[in-house]
């Protein structure tokens, strides 16, 4: 038997920045409603959710601050590039998620952007909780030590 493949993402924005601000617990994968003109422009990869942040409103979820920049070619048929979106989840998904958010302070953070093997724009969110400035130190301390050592390692052997 054939080995199973890993599945087939293409990555359009990161949120690199998250994972070092935020201490990311669950994380969750939710579909995003889109117009066509933003689908075009992020194929070409272009969208930014360095800033964006999602929120509940009448019971949905919505990505707010995320930039997806306009199609050239879709004229006057083209979107506002920050726009609310539309999260699509499980109405139990949004109800933990917006639960955490009010009881616990946490924020529910966009950590990537890609589209799936079906080619369905998909954003990963995670529940995060902000670290502190000495929680921050510490990460970029491990981070370093790791990189060291691998520099050790590679010149003795």
């Amino acid at each position: 038997m054939a080995a199973k493949t890993e599945r087939a993402l293409k990555v359009v924005a990161d949120n690199r920045k998250a994972r070092f601000n935020y201490a990311i617990g669950e994380t969750f994968e939710a579909g995003i409603v889109l117009t066509g003109s933003e689908v075009k422009s992020m194929r070409t990869g272009k969208a930014n959710i360095g800033e964006a942040y999602a929120g509940a409103r009448d019971g949905e979820l919505w990505l707010y601050n995320s930039n997806i920049s306009e199609y050239r070619q879709a004229g006057r048929f083209n979107h506002a590039p920050k726009r609310p979106r539309k999260l699509l989840l499980h109405k139990r998904q949004i109800n933990k998620l917006v639960g955490a958010v009010e009881r616990e302070g946490m924020t529910v953070v966009p950590l990537k952007l890609y589209f799936n093997e079906k080619g369905r724009a998909k954003v990963e969110i995670g529940l995060a909780k902000g670290k502190k400035l000495h929680d921050k130190r510490e990460t970029e301390r491990k981070r370093s030590w790791q990189r060291e050592r691998g520099r050790l390692l590679r010149q003795k052997g």
